[in-house]
């Protein structure tokens, strides 16, 4: 019965999807944003919800019950370096892959080691490089700790970095940011 009431809640989920796929992961970042925010799990915040309307737990009158608590999973821990990329007021932004954490949305570029991020950089930029607070980041299965690092270029290295990844800080509006990211970028701590 468990996988049949599964099935229901996943169809249920899909036709609430966006028709056209470019609205897709900004409608997918505002329910994470939403269960990240306001949908807590000890201390809900309905009276705040935009959806609380269509919300059955609300309606219920006992949203603290729910997700319904299934297997425990065991958690596993990442670590990443990201590298914030500045130039005349544009910064880089790779998408992420389709499959795997933040599928589809926007970030800097993301290393595995803090050597791999710079073995990627020209030699010269390596002296420019700040290094900002880590960033600690909790997802359902894994605990993910980002260390930031900031290199603001020069602006006749243009041509030492393929242009197409270049964002305006006023475009960044429009992308789909992990939350991490958006709040590293705009400032909020």
């Amino acid at each position: 019965a468990e996988k049949r009431h599964e099935r229901a809640l996943w169809a249920a989920a899909e036709d609430l999807l966006p028709a056209r796929p470019a609205d897709i992961t900004p409608y997918t970042q505002g329910l994470m944003d939403l269960g990240a925010t306001l949908c807590l799990a000890r201390t809900p915040q309905c009276e705040r919800c935009p959806v609380h309307p269509l919300c059955a737990a609300r309606a219920q009158g006992n949203p603290q019950a729910y997700p319904l608590k299934s297997r425990r999973l065991v958690r596993g821990a990442r670590e990443s370096w990201w590298l914030w990329l500045e130039q005349g007021g544009r910064i880089w932004l790779e998408q992420r892959p389709a499959r795997g954490v933040w599928a589809g949305l926007w970030t800097l570029p993301l290393f595995d080691s803090e050597e791999a991020l710079h073995r990627a950089l020209r030699s010269d930029w390596a002296a420019g490089l700040e290094v900002l607070p880590p960033i600690d980041h909790a997802l359902t299965h894994l605990d993910w700790r980002l260390h930031p690092r900031r290199l603001t270029l020069p602006l006749e290295a243009a041509d030492a970095v393929v242009p197409p990844g270049w964002q305006g800080a006023d475009e960044l509006a429009g992308y789909g940011l992990p939350a991490p990211l958006r709040r590293l970028l705009t400032g909020v701590a």
